[in-house]
């Protein structure tokens, strides 16, 4: 075993360390090796058990030290040429995909999220080529992939009953309506509150934008059809408690706006299944049908997606000192999505996608 004995200075150890922090932070892969195996050195390891942690071989480590001692840190670094790096087989990069679509964990790593390090590893691993770091990310995207964040799925989902729903139970619901040249209606609710809500913008770096609140826990609710065949957008807001009470108050004011019959679809929420809202069904089953979406998809429903886009609007980033100016801010968003129906109906892709002759649904009159 070959121990190599050298003295880093204090000053120098915290160089390194600030500077191995700096690769780690870029996902320079080659630089973290270099700066591990002297920092190693500098503990006392031996060469050879740095080799092998490292898997690389003595020599490699040997020459690392004589860069370093030649030429500091600077000798360290990898010399980025430019020019195109090494390229995949078509049939390499179908593999990459497979793999960087089953997740790092798949891939044997610790870690639910890939970057560009550990794909970096991964092509070097197995396929026994060097993409330089900077580039990993452009072959990401060139391949099909983007930097996204995850979203939570309830682990009660049954994907064989959603699907169903999507093959059967719609396109049934959907001819019922349109035979009857009624109204089909998603419905749901949303909370926005006065403390605001956070999104993403642009900023100079190293300065996160701030956004004041109150603080304050008062929310304006509002309750929200979206109509499949026209785009149409019924909503009312009010400043009490999602319950049985306000939902049939809600559903009274859209029947008083149309007199098509309703072809209604909805989630599973508690106050939904109250027996006041089912007698109400029942009063009005000649004016209303009802149906529920699948258990834990709120995916399926699409006036979520407006949902999200009202708070892009009226609530990111955005201070509201009073409660009536987080009220106004929503309403206002609200009323620019009712007078562009076309934009709403941008929002029923997935269900065009699955249903025969759904671009024809559009044509049904308003």
């Amino acid at each position: 075993m070959t121990r190599v004995s050298i003295r880093i200075t204090r000053a120098t150890s915290k160089t390194l360390h600030e500077v191995l922090a700096l690769a780690y932070t870029t996902g320079d892969l080659a630089l973290v090796k270099r700066l591990s195996a002297l920092l190693a050195i500098g503990r006392g390891e031996t060469v050879e058990t740095i080799a092998t942690s490292l898997a690389v071989s003595p020599s490699t480590v040997y020459g690392w030290l004589t860069m370093f001692l030649v030429e500091g840190i600077a000798g360290l670094r990898v010399q980025w040429r430019g020019g195109r790096p090494s390229k995949l087989t078509p049939t390499q990069k179908q593999r990459l995909c497979k793999v960087v679509t089953a997740g790092p964990q798949a891939a044997g790593f610790p870690t639910g999220c890939w970057n560009a390090v550990l794909v970096q590893t991964v092509i070097q691993r197995e396929f026994g080529r060097t993409y330089h770091i900077h580039y990993v990310a452009t072959l990401l995207k060139n391949l099909g992939f983007s930097f996204q964040k995850a979203r939570f799925v309830s682990d009660h989902v049954d994907e064989a009953r959603r699907q169903e729903w999507l093959a059967t139970t719609w396109p049934a619901w959907c001819r019922l309506a349109r035979a009857a040249r009624g109204r089909l209606l998603f419905g749901d609710e949303a909370s926005f509150a006065q403390w605001g809500s956070l999104g993403y913008t642009w900023a100079p770096i190293g300065q996160q934008p701030v956004v004041k609140t109150t603080g304050k826990r008062k929310a304006y609710k509002v309750f929200g059809l979206i109509e499949f065949f026209s785009g149409r957008l019924f909503t009312q807001g009010i400043t009490g408690k999602f319950n049985a009470e306000s939902y049939i108050a809600f559903l009274r004011t859209v029947l008083a706006q149309t007199r098509k019959r309703l072809y209604l679809l909805q989630d599973g929420a508690a106050y939904y299944r109250a027996a006041i809202v089912k007698a109400f069904f029942h009063a009005h089953r000649g004016r209303i049908a009802v149906t529920q979406l699948p258990s834990y998809s709120p995916d399926y429903n699409p006036i979520e997606f407006l949902w999200r886009a009202t708070k892009r609007t009226a609530t990111h980033n955005r201070y509201f000192p009073e409660f009536d100016a987080v009220l106004s801010s929503v309403e206002e968003a609200l009323a620019h999505f009712a007078m562009h129906p076309e934009w709403v109906k941008t929002l029923f892709t997935r269900y065009l996608d699955h249903m025969a002759g759904g671009s024809a649904s559009a044509k049904v009159a308003a």
